[in-house]
């Protein structure tokens, strides 16, 4: 079992940033290729699905959630 934490953190407006040694799977399994720190789309208009590439910036995409 890893040990080393993983964070998740949800960006205002924009993407969800992945820290940590995790592996990214398609619904069949097929392993994307990442680094120790990427970016996975929020606003469903990126052309680099599930990652970000910053077009929420220019479609104003607006989600700022808090945790409770």
């Amino acid at each position: 079992m890893n040990d080393k934490k993983i964070i998740l953190k949800v960006n205002d407006n924009g993407s969800i940033r992945v820290t940590g040694d995790v592996e990214l799977v398609d619904s069949e399994g097929n392993l994307f290729e990442t680094k120790s720190t990427f970016s996975l789309c929020r606003c469903g208009a990126s052309k680099k699905q599930p990652f970000c590439d910053g077009t929420h910036k220019s479609i104003d995409f607006k989600s700022a959630p808090r945790a409770e």
